[in-house]
């Protein structure tokens, strides 16, 4: 019958004080990358789901009033989100006959959004690289104080052989795996993200002129 010391929990209770406050940190680090990634998931393919939707529609009717009706079907999409701030700002235009000034109080009230909706889609995805390039190392950190540790109790116990060194090295080497853990999700799920909010970002800036575009058209 194996001895329950082998065992990963019992090797984490084993540990020492330095270790299991890196593997808590590290189990802080991944619950909350988790909580992250979840939400940040649902928010972008909501995002890109009605902004596509709402974006083909636009190309079919040129109306700026119907399209404003039909913007309040899609709450979720950054599109949605940036012609309605533009259609604020035009119909309170609406009465001016420069059409220069007009343009440009539109353009700015749109970038102004566009540049608003970035910073959210971008909200809380830099913890995720974060955590992905500083997880591996602090789990190193634990490793290596556990491998220390585990070299002083040979020099007390003055025996060196491999059932006195392998439980202090297979505890130390748990801080690296849960190192590992919490990165590797955390930077796959950054790439991930970085990639959606780009191509979103890019339908904002090309978005942006075509809206512009179709305002002169109802001025």
């Amino acid at each position: 019958m194996h001895d329950s010391k082998f065992g990963v929990l019992g090797l984490i209770s084993d540990a020492g004080p330095v270790v299991l406050f890196v593997l808590a940190v590290l189990l802080l680090f991944s619950i909350v990358s988790w909580a992250i990634i979840a939400y940040k998931f649902s928010y972008v393919r909501k995002s890109r789901h009605e902004s596509a939707a709402f974006l083909d529609y636009f190309f079919e009717v040129y109306n700026v009033e119907k399209i404003f009706a039909e913007s309040e079907n899609y709450r979720n999409g950054s599109l949605p989100r940036v012609f309605r701030a533009g259609y604020v700002e035009y119909r309170a235009m609406s009465d001016l006959s420069d059409v220069r000034q007009v343009r440009a109080r539109v353009a700015r009230a749109v970038k102004r959004e566009a540049n608003a909706e970035a910073k959210r889609l971008a909200a809380l995805v830099p913890f995720l690289a974060t955590v992905g390039n500083t997880a591996p190392f602090i789990g190193l950190f634990g490793t290596v104080w556990g491998i220390m540790s585990s070299f002083q109790n040979i020099g007390l116990t003055q025996s060196a052989s491999l059932a006195a060194v392998a439980p202090g090295i297979s505890e130390a080497l748990i801080a690296t795996a849960a190192g590992l853990a919490a990165a590797i999700p955390a930077v796959i799920s950054f790439n991930y993200f970085t990639h959606e909010i780009g191509t979103i970002q890019q339908d904002l800036d090309e978005f942006s002129s075509e809206f512009v575009s179709v305002c002169i058209k109802e001025q």
